[in-house]
């Protein structure tokens, strides 16, 4: 997206939204975990004044700031601060083609089990791993797993493709080596995109001979809200199955929370539906 502005100088031009910066529009958090939104009226080298629209102004000692970030023109919604998306290279579980930036990472808790993280090693590429800790019920026997992900903008912020991989075995047992092989491609924002992708798994020694299908969205609904859906279609050996979702994310501060349906679509098997619940805490370079 753009804007076209007329000038003096050059006429009209355009610029995109991506590359403004509003003069002196900041998001500040305070060591006591409040944030403040407003523009900065005067600035020394103990304190800022910041104009606000709600409080109007107030004066911040520096040493009580813990994070200071300007505010991008597209975050700005109706006079309205958005706030940045926790997990923007993800939807439930399934990955999209925007990638971790270097020195960012995030944590990820499905329904308490399920646990991973993922780090960003590069602007291009990220790794990660996980465990379902079943050995913690009378020493069950447990999968672990590592993530590998590479992705590469075709056109910024409108087109990105990815691939990765998940490889993992289960402890406590022979021979359970599993995994998928994926590639994937991305159109539109990290706020409002759609996810089309392909995947090989394997397990037991062998490789499915048809590809996991899956296509998913994310799009934003509000400050702090997304609508997302994340849907597959799995054939094995000539049973086929899909697994539609729909649900959203929810900002709390840098953190996001997941919810959802999940809806299996298996011959011979009744309608039904089962919950989700994710949560989501970023660490490293998050701003």
């Amino acid at each position: 997206d753009s804007i076209r502005i007329k000038t003096v100088d050059f006429g009209i031009i355009s610029i995109s939204k991506d590359e403004i910066v509003i003069d002196n529009l900041v998001s500040i958090e305070t060591t006591d975990g409040n944030e403040f939104l407003g523009e900065i009226i005067k600035e020394d080298s103990k304190s800022i004044v910041l104009k606000t629209r709600k409080l109007g102004e107030l004066t911040i000692s520096k040493s009580d700031i813990k994070s200071r970030k300007e505010v991008e023109f597209q975050q700005i919604k109706e006079g309205e601060y958005w706030f940045g998306n926790p997990q923007s290279t993800r939807y439930f579980w399934s990955p999209n083609g925007y990638g971790l930036k270097k020195g960012e990472g995030y944590y990820q808790n499905i329904w308490v089990l399920w646990n991973q993280f993922s780090y960003g090693l590069s602007d291009n590429f990220s790794v990660g791993g996980g465990v379902v800790p079943l050995f913690l019920f009378g020493g069950a026997p447990t999968p672990v797993f590592a993530t590998a992900k590479f992705s590469v903008p075709i056109v910024e912020n409108k087109v990105n493709i990815g691939g990765g991989a998940i490889v993992g075995t289960v402890l406590g047992q022979e021979e359970t080596g599993f995994g998928i092989l994926y590639g994937l491609s991305t159109f539109g924002t990290p706020d409002n995109n759609l996810s089309f992708g392909l995947g090989y798994g394997f397990a037991g020694g062998g490789w499915t001979t048809s590809p996991l299908i899956n296509v998913n969205g994310m799009f934003r609904v509000t400050s702090r809200g997304y609508f997302i859906t994340e849907n597959y279609y799995i054939n094995i050996d000539g049973e086929s199955a899909i697994f539609l979702s729909l649900g959203g994310r929810w900002i709390i501060k840098k953190a996001a929370l997941d919810y959802g349906l999940i809806f299996p679509i298996i011959e011979g098997v009744g309608f039904f539906a089962f919950p989700w619940l994710g949560f989501t805490i970023p660490f490293g370079n998050t701003n």
